[in-house]
Parts: C-alpha cells; structure tokens; sequence
C-alpha cells in the first residue's frame, strides 16, 4: 500500500465497530456482507484485491475473498490479519490519527524487520 502499487485494493471485511476500532492506512472499509452489492462502486473492475478480517482464529478475509472471486476479481487473503499487522508493529488509522503499537516479540523480532525465515 506504501508504494501505490497501481491496481491493488486492500478491503477490511470487518464490521464499522471493529473498522473504527482500526484499520491498515489506506484499506478500503467493505463488510463481506456489502461486497455483492458495494464493491463496484468501491473497488474498480480489473483490480486485484486483498482482503483481511481480525485474524487467523476469524474466516472473515476468506468469506470476503470468496464474495469477491464471485463477482470475477482477482484476490488474496492478507494472512495473519488486523491482529498479526498490529502485533507486529505496523501502522493502524483510528479516529484520533495514526498509531503503532510496540513489537510483540512473540510474532515479529524487535531489532530487525525480517523473520529470517
């Protein structure tokens, strides 16, 4: 999302309660419930999409997915969630601006940006 790659949309599937809570800077807010009926007007044609929902204990991205592949988009599933990003230390929006919270050690190394996997 921070590089503007051009023709990719990233859509939070979650409830406004929960997108107000947070939300990756720049996603798109699209319930999985509105997808059949919004996501023309939100996400053009041709645009390939990432969905994502809580996190890896909710089915949420992959409903969303599904509803989306439905109307004939390309689409992957953000793996690991809104949990996982936050978890990690990467940017969230809320109403008052954007925040980070401290690396969980847990799911990402704190002294360098890659797993080393």
């Amino acid at each position: 999302m921070t590089a503007r790659v051009p023709g990719l949309v990233v859509v939070d599937s979650r409830g406004p309660e929960a997108w107000r809570q947070g939300h990756l800077p720049g996603a798109v807010h699209l319930p999985t419930a509105e997808i059949p009926t919004r996501a023309a007007e939100l996400v053009p044609a041709g645009t390939a999409v990432v969905t994502y929902c809580w996190g890896p204990g909710c089915n949420g991205a992959t409903r969303a997915a599904l509803e989306f592949a439905r109307l004939g988009y390309r689409v992957k599933e953000m793996l690991g969630g809104y949990e996982y990003w936050v978890r990690e230390g990467l940017p969230v929006r809320t109403p008052t601006g954007e925040t980070r919270r401290p690396v969980d050690d847990l799911t990402a190394p704190r002294a360098t940006a890659r797993c080393d996997c």
